[in-house]
């Protein structure tokens, strides 16, 4: 190596040096910026000239050093992971805060629950059997049933709200990814471009890697990368973005939990459902669900058509024994409900307004008999009356909340952990970025300290050659 050759190394060290104090300094910077993933200056030493000729020796000195690249320090295998467990964790988390939801509108236990009004209009039935034709009793009852029929009808009006609000989620979740995979499509023809063109896509790769994890906590995605830098995020295997193009997704079905079944398709193929496991997109199908048996069914639907049931048949029941009795009148007796079969719980009302309403006794037994109002009392412990029918709903439903509690606080530790581990690999750590720049500063003195001794060897060789005996 010539003298200026030891120049160029000691510049290459300076160079060098100051790069990779640039990018510590940049992930300082960024410590609290979110998505960020840390980066590193690589570097790596510059390959001797080429010597040729007779009078080439064997031996010949590096060049200095060189920037090979600025690498982002991003590990794929924990990125897919977060992916995954975000996914999941997403997917459980808007199940159980639905189910929580569920389970405060049946009030149970306390006070303000349907079983505590049940109790009382039973009760109110033993208090018109000892009092047969007593108007404060008949009040009472008639009260108690009202209340009963005012408490369903207000639950029903809940479950179709909460229902309606996930259907609202999921459209603007849908909308959410159909926007991230547009913005997603665009990153990766800006990628592609710049790393084409020998750039840093450092920061675009980061913006989009924020933008996909998005999307799988919303729909469960995949992710493929491609050799050119870009990547294909995929849905049910199919590709929503692929290169620099976006696909989009679309709700069908019906607007109320009695129309037709809810589901998310395709937009250029409406006819083929999106088949998602995890996912908040998921979850909110999950909870769309038509009604079935015990753990196959949405859980609102299920929830409604339960609610329905012990309407049915409360008033079933109560009418069916109502009828076979007389008023104090001796006249038999009617319906004491009245609903509309197609919505029993958001419908059911009381018909009868007084004491001659009500068929407290037996026929042809006298107007003091309250035997038929005792035998109403005694539903509240029929085989498959109201209140067996609403303790099993109570019961399925708070099992499955703390379920589905239980499910969604595991899966959250999962992403959690996940995270954790990605940010011990890619996150700034300030301890060692700043023993990063103590290094490369010191390099940059040593660097310094080379071009100071190359000059005065410089400054010797040119103006003291030949002063020597003068």
């Amino acid at each position: 190596m010539s003298t200026f050759g030891s120049l160029n190394a000691a510049l290459s060290g300076l160079n060098a040096a100051r790069a990779a104090i640039e990018v510590a300094g940049n992930n300082l910077a960024n410590v609290g910026s979110a998505g960020y993933t840390r980066q590193r200056a690589e570097l790596q030493a510059a390959a001797p000239l080429a010597q040729v000729g007779k009078l080439g020796s064997g031996e010949s000195i590096g060049q200095g050093v060189v920037l090979g690249s600025i690498a982002r320090l991003a590990d794929a295998e924990l990125d897919a992971r977060v992916r995954g467990t975000v996914a999941l964790a997403s997917q459980t988390d808007v199940r159980a805060d639905a189910m929580e939801m569920l389970e405060g509108i049946l009030r149970e236990p306390g006070e303000n629950g349907l079983s505590s009004l049940l109790n009382d209009f039973w009760a109110g039935w033993s208090e018109v059997a000892n009092q047969p034709g007593g108007e404060a009793a008949a009040a009472v009852v008639i009260q108690g049933g009202q209340s009963v029929a005012d408490r369903m009808a207000l639950m029903s009006n809940e479950i179709d709200n909460l229902w309606a609000q996930q259907h609202e989620k999921l459209e603007t979740w849908v909308a959410d990814v159909n926007a991230s995979a547009q913005g997603v499509a665009e990153l990766n023809a800006q990628i592609r471009s710049t790393l084409a063109g020998g750039g840093n896509a450092n920061a675009l790769l980061d913006q989009r890697s924020q933008l996909v994890e998005h999307i799988a906590g919303l729909s469960g995605a995949t992710v493929r990368e491609l050799p050119d830098g870009t990547v294909d995020v995929l849905i049910d295997g199919s590709p929503v973005v692929t290169g620099g193009t976006a696909r989009s997704l679309q709700v069908s079905g019906g607007q109320s939990m009695d129309g037709e079944p809810v589901k998310v398709s395709w937009s250029h193929r409406p006819q083929d459902a999106v088949a998602l496991d995890s996912g908040r997109i998921a979850g909110a199908l999950h909870l769309l669900a038509p009604a079935g048996p015990s753990g196959s069914g949405g859980p609102l639907a299920t929830a409604a058509a339960s609610l329905d049931e012990t309407a049915r048949a409360l008033a079933t029941m109560v009418n069916e024994v109502h009828s076979q009795g007389s008023t104090t009148a001796g006249t038999p007796g009617g319906d004491f409900f009245a609903f509309d079969p197609g919505n029993p719980a958001g419908s059911l009302r009381v018909l009868a307004t007084g004491a001659d309403d009500l068929a407290t006794g037996a026929p042809s037994t006298g107007a003091l008999d309250g035997s038929n109002a005792q035998k109403l009392a005694a539903l509240a412990d029929a085989a498959g009356g109201p209140d067996e029918l609403w303790s099993t709903m109570v019961l399925g439903i708070g099992t499955a909340t703390r379920s589905e509690a239980q499910q969604a606080l595991s899966s959250a530790v999962a992403a959690d952990s996940a995270i954790t581990a990605r940010q011990s690999a890619s996150a700034v750590s300030i301890d060692e970025e700043n023993v990063a720049l103590i290094t490369n500063q010191h390099a940059y003195q040593g660097a310094a300290r080379v071009l100071t001794a190359v000059d005065e060897m410089l400054d010797t060789l040119i103006n003291r050659t030949g002063l020597v005996g003068r």
